[in-house]
């Protein structure tokens, strides 16, 4: 029985050649593969300016550090979504807060950020809105709040690359200070472990650039006096090791040559389950008529009445059954760490009763419809 998995990449012939170019090449590190490979992101986005790193955790990280986010400050996010979302605020020594979902979307709800942002004593120092599965946030409605308040804004685009939202590409931070992408083996595009962070301000750009190789500068400008020599450098503040190598830039920008294929498989793939779920009982994903989404996920709500099986059993079958489901996401707040920071249970009620029943079922770009038909056959047999 073949096993069908959530996620998977898909390498092509073209995409092991550009990583044996530079396996054969001189640069293996700090070469010119990742210029070219953030060029590209910069005109497939339509925006000024992007920083390549080594995975969307550390895009995450420097984007919240370029905004000054430190102790004494407070980041908000959404609570369903993979726990580096506020884990990026805590590394900077800074405090989290969520906002709950909205039921239909499943992201960011903007009534409720409205509504927390009238009340609060203590405003955020960012907001972390995150596009769930592809589907992009309301970034009109969150931006205009920014202004109204004064917070700036980080798009967690992890799922969301070739998503549109207004007929502009997700990542063009139009409503936005920095979006943050990652190229995880099973997102829209892979670089093995990657990710970047796109900005319209060359300022953030610079910043990032010079946090991602250990807050060290080349540029006599940036120094505190005359060079000593061609060999000079200085290190003008306190940064990290988040390069991505020349291996894995020639692989992402390979990928991304192909993106526009994954996306319309993706979306050729959900409107399948779309059509072939439409009567199950399940709840299906929301679609915007404002976006397009990359279809990075796609999740159900199980109907235990209507099966007479919890989702932990459904889920077990289904797995049983070689069909590699999964769940995203716990809600963070409920995760034990924090908890430890005094979150509870019954804060969000909405994310708390979207992970109730949320399945994740597979898709991804090379995903036949056979194998989709018996994803599809195995869940109906379960729900009879």
């Amino acid at each position: 029985m073949q096993y069908i998995p959530y996620g998977r990449q898909d390498i092509s012939e073209a995409d092991v050649e550009a990583v044996v170019r530079v396996l054969r090449g001189e640069y293996l590190t700090q070469g010119p593969a990742v210029p070219a490979f953030e060029e590209a992101i910069q005109r497939f986005c339509a925006v000024k300016r992007a920083v390549a790193v080594n995975s969307g955790t550390s895009a995450l990280h420097l984007a919240c550090l370029a905004l000054g986010v430190g102790p004494g400050d407070v980041v908000w996010t959404s609570p369903i979504t993979f726990v580096a979302s506020a884990n990026c605020a805590r590394y900077c020594g800074a405090d989290v807060d969520f906002v709950d979902i909205d039921p239909v979307s499943c992201n960011l709800d903007v009534a409720a950020l409205e509504a927390k942002l009238e009340h609060v004593a203590r405003m955020p120092k960012a907001v972390i809105p995150v596009h769930l599965g592809g589907l992009p946030c309301d970034m009109t409605e969150i931006g205009r709040l920014a202004q109204r308040y004064g917070f700036k804004v980080i798009e967690d685009a992890s799922h969301a690359l070739g998503s549109t939202y207004r007929g502009e590409r997700v990542g063009s931070c139009r409503y936005s200070d920095i979006t943050v992408l990652s190229f995880h083996p099973v997102k829209l595009i892979t670089s093995a472990e990657g990710g970047m962070a796109t900005t319209n301000d060359a300022a953030l750009a610079r910043r990032m650039a010079l946090l991602r190789t250990h807050g060290i500068t080349r540029e006599p400008a940036e120094m505190t006096h005359e060079p000593d020599g061609a060999w000079y450098y200085q290190q003008i503040e306190l940064g990290l090791n988040y390069r991505m190598t020349d291996v894995h830039a020639a692989l992402g920008r390979s990928q991304l040559e192909r993106l526009e294929l994954f996306l319309k498989r993706r979306e050729e793939l959900a409107s399948r389950y779309d059509r072939l779920l439409a009567d199950s009982g399940l709840r299906l994903p929301a679609r915007d008529a404002n976006s397009t989404s990359a279809w990075h996920l796609y999740v159900v709500g199980w109907n235990s009445k209507r099966s007479g099986l919890t989702r932990a059993q459904a889920f077990k079958r289904l797995r049983d059954a070689g069909i590699g489901v999964n769940v995203h996401y716990i809600p963070v707040h409920l995760q034990p760490y924090y908890r430890g920071l005094g979150f509870r249970p019954g804060q969000f009620p909405n994310a708390e009763a979207y992970y109730a029943d949320a399945i994740t079922l597979p898709l991804y770009a090379s995903m036949s419809d056979a194998q989709q038909d018996r994803v599809v056959d195995t869940l109906r047999g379960m729900l009879k």
